[in-house]
């Protein structure tokens, strides 16, 4: 079953790991020493971020370990990035209209 990105990175503990092998890749028995958990607990959160294709395993020896997907996250960006811009345009209305309001008070 394939997770669904909202709900990946909705957890806490899911957005720390992403912040964390962004800057480098790690295993899962290191991850679970800077969160103080279980690797189990970790391995369980890996699961979740790989299933929605967020992170992505490489082995080495007998180690796995876990990168950032970039290109992932910017799909996810770029989907984001439609209602940003519709947000920014409405506040540079907003914008106008107060300053319009601002102006006339003060002409009055």
């Amino acid at each position: 079953m394939k997770q669904d990105i909202f709900q990946a990175i909705a957890d806490p503990t899911r957005r720390a790991i992403l912040t964390l092998i962004a800057i480098q890749a790690l295993t899962p028995n290191v991850m679970a020493e800077k969160f103080d958990m279980s690797r189990q607990a970790v391995s369980k959160h890996i699961k979740v971020l790989q299933e929605c294709e967020l992170v992505t395993p490489q082995h080495s020896g007998r180690e796995i370990y876990y990168h950032f997907n970039a290109k992932k996250m910017q799909e996810f960006d770029n989907w984001i990035a439609q209602f940003r811009r519709n947000w920014e345009t409405q506040f540079n209305q907003l914008d106008e209209v107060l300053l319009k309001m601002k102006n006339d008070e003060n002409e009055q």
